[in-house]
């Protein structure tokens, strides 16, 4: 009779542990592909990702660099004061989009370039995404709005 008891307890030890691993299992796949990091141009410079990554990267667009041309491209650089890196977009942009304003780009790093396929401007004068403002800080050129 124990040794049934004993049997059955292991049994569904075993099963709640497959059970577990299973579910890992799936959250981890349905994640692969949700799950977008954010780089500073300063980082994605230092440790360059791989083609097939998608990151998102921010920071401030460049002075003279944004450049709205014909088929809805834009190009510009997005710098966090210490490195630059070159963003091509095709597609329409937020109205908000303007020289030395912040930026997130979603897309992956292609030949010396960001490749975007998604781009987030900010929504108001003042507003500037944590990830970027936390960038900036840690190059030492952020500035608080209004200063």
């Amino acid at each position: 009779m124990r040794g049934l008891k004993k049997k059955q307890r292991v049994q569904v030890i075993a099963l709640i542990a497959v059970t577990l691993l299973l579910a890992v299992g799936l959250i981890g796949y349905g994640f692969r592909n949700g799950i977008n990091l954010f780089r500073s141009p300063t980082q994605v410079l230092a440790d360059v990702p791989p083609p097939a990554e998608v990151f998102r990267i921010g920071g401030l667009i460049a002075t003279g660099t944004l450049i709205k041309g014909r088929d809805n491209q834009v190009t510009f650089s997005v710098t966090d004061g210490n490195a630059t890196v070159p963003v091509v977009y095709t597609g329409l942009v937020p109205d908000l989009i303007a020289e030395d304003s912040g930026v997130v780009a979603k897309g992956s790093y292609v030949n010396g370039s960001f490749v975007a396929t998604e781009i987030l401007a900010k929504h108001d004068e003042k507003y500037m995404p944590k990830e970027v403002i936390d960038a900036l800080k840690e190059q030492g050129v952020y500035v608080e709005p209004g200063s």
